[in-house]
């Protein structure tokens, strides 16, 4: 009888211990899924709205989210897409732009500020990223809020010529 009790006692301890939750790491999953720069890209239709679709790419899908803990592959979508953006500037804008003329270098350009905004969203977005990163784990944060005031300069730059463009017809290269 002592030997029924004892293990219904265990079988009893074990069921309650395998329904007991597990503990879970607040990680945010990954909320921003790598695409082709074609697939996100924010140059084309008007000037004036590139700080809301730029953080409709980069911000609004970690809106609410703990940024010390998003993932590795989070952080690595956001940078080849940054880098996808910085190179749509330097590969495809700029001799688009040279090879046109009046109105469509004129959309051209306002397309290639739109992408600028996109790009440095994106490079902010990642900075912050970091910079939360590296204050959870107590690291020094002075390179990395550096390069953010630096950023957040370049990004204001580009949003107030957005803003001067509201309205002109922007022009994407895909």
């Amino acid at each position: 009888m002592r030997f029924s009790a004892i293990t219904l006692c265990l079988s009893l301890a074990a069921a309650l211990v395998g329904a007991a939750p597990l503990p879970t790491r607040n990680i945010a999953r990954r909320q921003i899924k790598l695409q082709e720069y074609a697939d996100f890209q924010i140059s084309g239709g008007v000037g004036g709205n590139a700080v809301k679709e730029a953080n409709a790419v980069f911000v609004d899908p970690l809106a609410g989210k703990d940024l010390a803990t998003i993932d590795e592959a989070t952080l690595d979508a956001m940078s080849t897409m940054r880098s996808a953006a910085e190179d749509a500037e330097t590969e495809l804008f700029n001799p688009a732009i040279d090879a046109a003329s009046g109105a469509d270098a004129t959309a051209l350009s306002v397309g290639k500020t739109k992408n600028k905004v996109l790009k440095l969203t994106g490079l902010k977005q990642i900075l912050l990223i970091k910079l939360a990163q590296a204050k959870a784990d107590g690291s020094d944060t002075a390179d990395i809020e550096a390069k953010l005031e630096d950023e957040e300069t370049k990004l204001q730059n580009n949003i107030a010529a957005d803003t001067k463009n509201a309205g002109k017809v922007s022009q994407a290269v895909v």
